[in-house]
């Protein structure tokens, strides 16, 4: 049976749509143009509830100004409440990588939230003589202010609840680090024997980086719109008040709070925040990526690597090798890291290539800052509840990989200098002895000296208890 369809007109032409869909003849010429990824708008909520946030900020506003009817302004409210709540994301069918700077997604927006008003309102969809998805629902907007206030709202959001994952994830760290606190190992520095540390140490730093970097996410959530400033930020078509007050409305509907541009014309056209943005994503994705590289080396085994640590076993490793167990949790984390860094060379080049006073390119933007950002929490999530609180210490292995290093040679050199250190360092590897016997035997610190010296508290702390020590 055939669909039911209704007809709908716009510059190009005659064009059917569903009869049932909330969304309009833009919308589906965009589906037919832009057919590129293989998902939609809708699979990006938060962008869905930010436009819906945008439009029912304008919608008060010009509402405020006597721009439009009370009855038409309450009823695109009470849709962008509707959609706001989760309701028509099904009909925000563009893909979200497409031409036109965004207009596409614009109108799907505008679409379905004058249909549904129609409908509150007691008319049937396409009847755009009483509400206009252009003339009410777009009044005093265009694609170019609604779009990147928009996505900055979007992102707002998402950055979040990732900062939310992040310090979720730097507990976990935290706490396994009060867990290893008492567990000394060798530190190493282009992976070699250096010093002694403890892992709890170790731990905390994950911990520290990743705070840092939540920091820098903070930073970076500043929403400044450009929201008024129509085509090019000169704001044309538009009243006066427009600005602040649709600004001020959108800072109500959406908890965030939101300012408006210095100036609109250098708003409208410059991507500088997305780029800032990303390079935070890529400096977060980097940290990450190098913690799990670690938590994967140290793990490695378990016989014939460092078997430092283990990770929690949480499947199969291996087809052909029975028992085998694979990192699998770390190297995801791992793989949307390379995804994160290389959506920022993406960012950063459609960012370059926007010419004059306006990007066309801010689609690929969105989708390369979204879609690793949902990414991104969702690793620090899997890495906070499938790996890090089943991470366990093998404490005599790394207790004895302490006491045969020959890196313990370092907290003696203050002692017997750094050219008697070398020596005694070389003779150990040598003759596959450890620095504390030879020393003893060689003389050149007491028992009791070198019990004082290499006692755990003080090979991971600075040792400043030199009358504890005579230097012979």
């Amino acid at each position: 049976m055939a669909q039911a369809t209704r007809m709908e007109h716009d510059l190009v032409g005659d064009k059917e749509v569903p009869a049932d869909a909330y969304y309009g003849v833009h919308t589906v010429r965009a589906v037919e143009n832009f057919a590129i990824t293989g998902s939609t708008i809708a699979q990006f909520p938060d962008l869905i509830t930010a436009l819906a946030a945008v439009k029912e900020a304008a919608a008060r506003a010009n509402r405020d100004l006597g721009l439009l009817p009370p009855d038409i302004a309450e009823a695109i409210t009470d849709v962008c409440e509707e959609i706001r709540s989760g309701g028509l994301h099904e009909q925000f069918v563009v893909d979200p990588i497409q031409g036109g700077a965004g207009t596409s997604t614009n109108m799907n927006a505008n679409e379905v939230i004058a249909n549904r008003a129609l409908e509150i309102l007691g008319h049937p969809r396409g009847f755009y003589d009483v509400i206009h998805p252009l003339d009410h629902v777009n009044l005093g907007q265009s694609t170019n202010d609604v779009y990147p206030t928009a996505v900055r709202l979007a992102l707002v959001t998402s950055l979040r609840r990732l900062g939310d994952s992040m310090e979720a994830l730097a507990d976990t760290f935290s706490a396994k680090a009060a867990e290893f606190s008492d567990v000394l190992k060798m530190g190493r520095t282009q992976l070699q024997d250096a010093v002694p540390m403890t892992l709890g140490q170790e731990f905390t730093t994950y911990a520290v980086m990743i705070e840092e970097d939540r920091q820098r996410l903070t930073e970076a959530a500043a929403l400044e719109s450009n929201l008024g400033g129509t085509a090019i930020g000169t704001g044309i078509n538009g009243h006066p008040r427009y600005a602040a007050l649709a600004c001020a409305h959108l800072a109500e509907i959406s908890g965030v709070p939101v300012r408006p541009a210095g100036d609109f014309i250098e708003a409208t056209q410059d991507c500088g925040a997305f780029v800032q943005l990303s390079g935070v994503l890529k400096r977060v994705a980097v940290k990450l990526s190098k913690t799990c590289n670690d938590l994967r080396l140290t793990s490695s085994g378990p016989t014939a690597g460092l078997g430092e640590i283990n990770l929690p076993p949480v499947q199969a490793g291996s087809s052909i090798m029975p028992g085998k167990v694979n990192p699998v949790i770390p190297e995801v984390v791992n793989q949307i890291a390379f995804e994160v860094i290389g959506n920022d060379l993406t960012v950063t080049m459609a960012a370059e290539a926007g010419q004059l006073q306006l990007n066309a390119f801010e689609p690929i933007i969105a989708y390369s800052l979204l879609r690793p950002l949902t990414h991104l929490r969702a690793a620090c999530d899997t890495l906070a509840t499938r790996c890090v609180p089943g991470i366990t210490a093998n404490r005599q292995h790394l207790h004895d990989t302490v006491h045969r290093s020959v890196g313990l040679v370092t907290a003696l050199t203050p002692h017997i200098g750094y050219t008697a250190s070398t020596a005694l360092a070389r003779q150990a590897l040598a003759a596959g002895r450890t620095i504390k016997d030879l020393a003893a035997e060689g003389g050149l610190l007491t028992t009791d000296q070198l019990d004082v010296i290499l006692r755990p508290q003080n090979l991971t702390r600075p040792f400043t208890e030199p009358s504890a020590v005579a230097t012979p």
